[in-house]
């Protein structure tokens, strides 16, 4: 099994097409002990496409968060678990703990909790 380090690409939005593959980054990404974003998407989803590139610049500027992406029709198992209703979802976890959540392609809210909880993370 790959390293945590190499399964979790620092500057990257990790896309998971399994739910195998879904849980065993999840795992390191866990383990790692950084702040996790998670966004919930789908392709058919206008706000989910309207956000995906923000979403893909904040990955670039935080190198100490872990970016999930998360498409609820192929992995419509990881969204239940998630308790995931609408799309966009962006779900903020540190270790095993849900520690936010935003529901919706608000930019400004998305920014204002991964800076929140990055630097509470860090500290």
């Amino acid at each position: 099994m790959a390293a945590p380090a190499e399964l979790i690409p620092a500057g990257e939005v990790i896309a998971c097409h399994t739910v195998d593959d879904w849980n065993n980054k999840f795992k390191a990404a866990k383990e790692s002990n950084k702040l996790i974003v998670i966004d919930f998407t789908a392709t058919w989803c206008p706000p989910c496409r309207f956000i995906a590139p923000i979403f893909v610049e904040l990955a670039k500027k935080h190198l100490d968060v872990v970016f999930f992406k998360v498409d609820v029709d192929e992995l419509n198992s990881v969204a239940k678990d998630f308790e995931v209703e609408a799309m966009p979802t962006f779900v903020y976890m540190k270790g095993e703990e849900k520690v936010d959540k935003v529901v919706g392609a608000a930019k400004d809210e998305i920014v204002a909790k991964l800076e929140k909880h990055s630097q509470v993370a860090s500290a």
